[in-house]
């Protein structure tokens, strides 16, 4: 009899899903889907590896709240697996604090721990918490497992962790973690497959989508990220501003007499991309608009992933190669063209024709900096790590 994990992705609102079996060394998808609360009518659909699709239902009546079409997804996989065990659920859970740097099966204590980091993680971390708490509703036998965006970033050392505060704040836990560690775990996989020879090479991976951050990678391992305690450090995102003058902020409250809650609305859901532009979030959205607000939000999005290319390469001393993934990062050859661009001082060139037709290798001939296009794949990573804990040595 296999075994086979349902691991979780929980977004701002929709749920990526995975069904893998565990039985092998190595997880196998055996369907993967998609619960949307966005849609107007919001649905579920489950299709196979191939993308055939297996199962789609839409809610009738009732909310969110009801948990009904996550109650169907647990009802449809069941009677998909027949003679087959699911053994768990695992959960994506962005902040892990200090205290969680591994997989950990999820109890009661976990979640109130859990809950606990809200304030460093506050549009992400209840999103991750909820669906932990729909399926103790619904299948409170059923074990889960917790994997964190976090802990790929655990091993950060000084000076890259510190923030230039009191050191009795660090002992407080107000340091660097980093997030995307799921997403940058999968992909510095993949370049041990895909290049070996990149092996103990200096790396940047950038992952860019409506959330977005750098990893510097030595030897596969993260020895620097642009984000920091929250997920709002580092690039210009979807909503979020990344890297601000502090400032800004005591001006806010200062100045502009903004609440507390006024001014963490402003920088999670008010700024980046659409703060700038005044016109949409999406990159697609703008690169096909013809507004100069637009175009300015583009040009800062590549000027700040360019400028903080540079700051990982110090970090690493120098750069071989950098690797695009995450939404933008693996469908906009427009936005790695022009942060390559940018980067043409440091080594980066790519070649237009193979960035266009999305080539896996688009650098140029010459260029003494290799640059891949990775999609990255977090389900397959929290698969692997829900195995490593409920098969241990196997």
């Amino acid at each position: 009899m296999s075994d086979s994990v349902l691991v979780l992705n929980a977004g701002s609102s929709s749920i990526k899903f995975g069904l893998f079996d565990i039985t092998p060394a190595e997880p196998k998808l055996q369907c993967r889907g998609l619960l949307d609360e966005q849609e107007k009518i919001p649905r579920v659909v489950v299709s196979d590896a191939s993308g055939t699709q297996l199962f789609e239902k839409h809610r009738t009546s009732g909310t969110p709240e009801d948990n009904d079409l996550l109650n169907d997804v647990f009802a449809w996989i069941e009677a998909y697996l027949a003679g087959g065990r699911l053994a768990a659920v695992g959960h994506r859970i962005v902040h892990g604090g200090r205290a969680f740097y591994r997989p950990v099966v999820i109890t009661e204590q976990t979640i109130a721990t859990l809950e606990a980091l809200t304030p460093l993680a506050p549009l992400h971390q209840p999103r991750c918490l909820a669906p932990v708490r729909a399926v103790q509703a619904l299948r409170p036998e059923l074990p889960q497992i917790a994997c964190f965006d976090t802990a790929f970033h655990h091993n950060l050392a000084t000076p890259a962790s510190r923030f230039a505060i009191p050191r009795q704040f660090e002992e407080r836990g107000i340091r660097r973690y980093g997030f995307h560690g799921l997403s940058f775990e999968y992909v510095a996989s993949q370049l041990a497959a895909i290049a070996p020879q990149w092996a103990d090479k200096r790396v940047v991976v950038a992952h860019l989508g409506n959330g977005a951050s750098l990893c510097a990678l030595q030897n596969g391992s993260s020895v620097d990220t642009t984000m920091g305690l929250t997920p709002l450090d580092g690039l210009v995102m979807g909503t979020r501003c990344g890297t601000i003058d502090p400032g800004v902020l005591l001006y806010l409250m200062q100045g502009e007499k903004m609440s507390v809650d006024d001014v963490q609305h402003l920088l999670y859901e008010r700024s980046g991309l659409l703060g700038v532009s005044g016109v949409s979030a999406d990159m697609r959205a703008l690169l096909a608009s013809q507004k100069p607000e637009a175009r300015e939000a583009v040009d800062l999005f590549t000027f700040r992933v360019a400028a903080e290319v540079a700051v990982m390469a110090n970090t690493l001393a120098g750069l071989d190669g950098l690797v695009f993934t995450g939404g933008i990062g693996e469908h906009a050859p427009d936005i790695r063209q022009r942060v390559c661009d940018r980067l043409s001082w440091l080594g980066v060139g790519i070649d237009a024709v193979a960035n266009v037709q999305g080539a896996q290798r688009i650098a140029a001939k010459d260029s003494p900096v290799d640059v891949l296009v990775i999609p990255t794949n977090e389900e397959i990573s929290l698969a692997r790590h829900c195995r490593s804990l409920l098969v241990p040595g196997r």
